[in-house]
């Protein structure tokens, strides 16, 4: 039998994985605590969050939308070049700079949330996303 050898592709899709789940238990945690200091009743999101819902309440739902927004091109895009077997040291490299960047974002977002910076860092972490799938291309154009 052979063994198989994980594809170093896999721990920076774990590591954005696991940010996140944790981006995820971050929403109940914020919105129990407002419910339970009376801000807030179920009914305020019934069709989505109402205009009661504070920032600091509904930034954590907008930051874990914005974890499977662009992340699954991420996604799809490792798992492609796993397929292919177009992975080296460049793509490696790129999708840890790609998901360092996008828990960047992530911690900006829910931290003081600067709009100019969390631009900045979403902008590149696009312009790396992009790169890895020109790349991911021209390998499959070369085959």
């Amino acid at each position: 039998m052979t063994s198989l050898t994980p594809s170093p592709l896999l721990a920076p899709m774990a590591a954005l994985i696991g940010w996140t789940l944790i981006v995820l238990l971050i929403i109940p945690f914020r919105r129990i605590r407002a419910g339970l200091a009376g801000e807030l009743t179920p009914d305020d999101f019934r069709y989505g969050e109402s205009a009661r819902v504070s920032g600091e309440v509904g930034i954590p739902n907008r930051a874990w939308m914005n974890l499977l927004e662009a992340p699954v091109l991420f996604y799809a895009l490792c798992l492609a070049s796993i397929a292919a077997h177009a992975v080296d040291g460049f793509v490696v490299g790129a999708a840890w700079t790609y998901a360092g960047l996008r828990v960047v974002h992530s911690l900006i977002h829910l931290g003081y949330n600067r709009v100019v910076h969390r631009l900045v860092v979403f902008a590149v972490s696009n312009v790396v996303l992009t790169l890895l799938w020109i790349k991911l291309v021209v390998a499959l154009l070369r085959t």
